[in-house]
């Protein structure tokens, strides 16, 4: 409300503008005359005059009767009330028994940082999914085999994750185009003849995903090194920026959490990533006797950038990674 009657000159400050305390929100004419007022003072004036009477018709007759007073004018007809529209009445909550309370928490700036790369990726890449499933047994017979020598020469546990880097790693070195970018400035296709496989990591923070750099060299005991400095830094909040530049290629590994299969995003500006999954007993037809056998299985998923890779390149590739790791001994002699 003002602090006093006047017309509205001009206002000062708009919805949502940012201003000043104390500062003024409008200006008001206090000696101002509303235009649309006037009518309604020559409304009062004309109620308050006295009716005319009427002359007379015959001056010698003289008439004692008071004149009739002068029938106001009829007021336009008020319409009928239409009858209100029935509501309908609005379902009533269920009961509960138990607190329905809402909290809010201030979204972190890795948090918004992932979601803003997440959101690019599905805004600029032509991501399609190819899928692959890959028998597990031979490599969890290797692992069980050789876990306690690879423990006592190397002073590190051997896992799953580094038989995929190097498997990714060959199949990368073959077919280019997966471990190729886009450069969207000047629209070239960027080859590199090194492989810098990113590993997603969870944080308390959020999903990191530090990079290992040239793997090509890399052996098994130094992929699995890496991943643990970088899963042990992660957690204590120590990895730096540099750790998690770059990156040619990425691996994500959710069956640690159970899952059974996913379409994984792609990590710009990268072309690819890789997804393991959980390792379920299935049935399957074992191809020499042609049984049905219970065999440890993976679903492995391939999310590509279709602008870059054509599904030939996507399938081969995701083919060539199951043959490795279904038959280890193909890695040994580079097959």
């Amino acid at each position: 409300r003002a602090p006093e009657a006047g017309v509205l000159v001009e206002i000062l400050g708009e919805v949502d503008d940012v201003v000043e305390v104390g500062a003024g929100l409008y200006k008001l004419d206090t000696d101002g005359v509303n235009p649309g007022g006037a009518g309604v003072e020559g409304a009062v004036e004309e109620e308050t005059a006295p009716p005319a009477v009427a002359e007379p018709v015959a001056a010698a007759v003289v008439d004692t009767t008071p004149p009739p007073s002068p029938t106001p004018p009829s007021a336009a007809p008020t319409p009928k009330p239409t009858p209100a529209a029935a509501s309908t009445p609005s379902p009533s909550a269920p009961a509960t028994s138990g607190t329905r309370n809402e909290s809010r928490v201030k979204m972190t700036r890795m948090r918004q940082r992932i979601g803003a790369r997440l959101k690019e990726a599905q805004n600029t890449a032509a991501m399609l999914t190819t899928f692959q499933e890959v028998d597990m047994g031979n490599l969890m017979e290797l692992r069980s085999q050789y876990k306690d020598t690879f423990i006592e020469k190397h002073g590190i546990k051997l896992g799953f994750m580094s038989a995929f880097v190097k498997a990714s790693t060959a199949m990368l070195m073959e077919i280019p185009a997966v471990n190729a970018s886009i450069d969207e400035v000047t629209n070239e296709i960027v080859y590199k003849d090194y492989c810098d496989v990113s590993i997603a990591v969870a944080s308390p923070a959020g999903l990191v995903v530090p990079v290992l750099r040239n793997t090509e060299k890399m052996s098994f005991a130094d992929v699995e090194k890496s991943i643990a400095n970088h899963a042990k830094n992660a957690r204590e909040g120590k990895l730096a920026l540099e750790d998690m530049a770059g990156g040619t290629f990425t691996i994500s590994n959710g069956g640690v959490y159970g899952s059974l299969m996913s379409t994984p995003i792609i990590n710009m500006p990268q072309s690819a990533i890789l997804g393991m999954h959980n390792t379920k007993l299935r049935p399957v037809v074992n191809p020499s006797t042609g049984e049905i056998e219970a065999r440890p299985m993976m679903y492995l998923a391939l999310t590509y950038d279709h602008r870059l890779i054509d599904g030939r390149e996507a399938a081969t590739f995701l083919k060539g990674v199951a043959e490795k790791i279904g038959d280890p001994q193909r890695m040994l002699l580079e097959l």
